[in-house]
């Protein structure tokens, strides 16, 4: 059986989880990793496999059948998912809510311009937080629907929150209703 290469860009939390799910996924190997940083600081739990500065991705695009986008919502998706869309099949988890749609044109537009195709905003939400609202409003249409995660770090969040010029060091909580 020929295995799904992946490609992982960005390599924080989001994308050292991947790192296992794609170890434990038997139809599946990683490929490269990408990262900003230089690729020696870079310690991935794959052996044999190559960290690449980004400047390089050009150079990896049919060795990669998808690349996954673990980069920031606020500043980095919005680049990344439109300059990437053109080069590989694509899948993120971009999480602004209220510029999905004009994310999602873009991208699409990129992915179509090249014949790739792109996944946009899956992850938890929305992703599968969504889809389970859905699945369960189909259920039980006269229903309510709660959270049903607790108290936690929202890393995205703080993420957007540590990029604020004079921020010396920001965190973001959930606390839900």
């Amino acid at each position: 059986m020929k295995k799904i290469r992946i490609g992982i860009l960005g390599y924080g939390n989001i994308a050292k989880g991947l790192e296992t799910a794609i170890r434990d996924s038997p139809d599946t190997e990683l490929a490269v990793v990408f990262t900003r940083r230089h690729p020696e600081q870079v310690k991935i739990k794959s052996p044999g496999v190559k960290v690449v500065n980004i400047s390089k991705v050009e150079d990896y695009k049919n060795y990669v059948d998808v690349m996954v986008l673990c980069t920031g919502s606020a500043k980095d998706l919005p680049v990344h998912g439109v300059q990437f869309a053109k080069m590989f099949n694509t899948v993120d988890s971009y999480d602004n809510h209220a510029k999905i749609p004009e994310y999602l044109k873009n991208v699409n537009e990129s992915a179509l311009s090249s014949g790739k195709v792109s996944i946009v905003s899956i992850g938890w939400d929305p992703g599968l937080f969504s889809i389970m609202r859905m699945i369960s409003d189909a259920v039980l249409p006269n229903g309510s629907s709660y959270t049903f995660w607790g108290k936690g770090v929202s890393q995205g969040h703080s993420d957007a929150i540590r990029k604020v010029d004079s921020v010396k060091y920001g965190i973001q909580y959930t606390i839900p209703a």
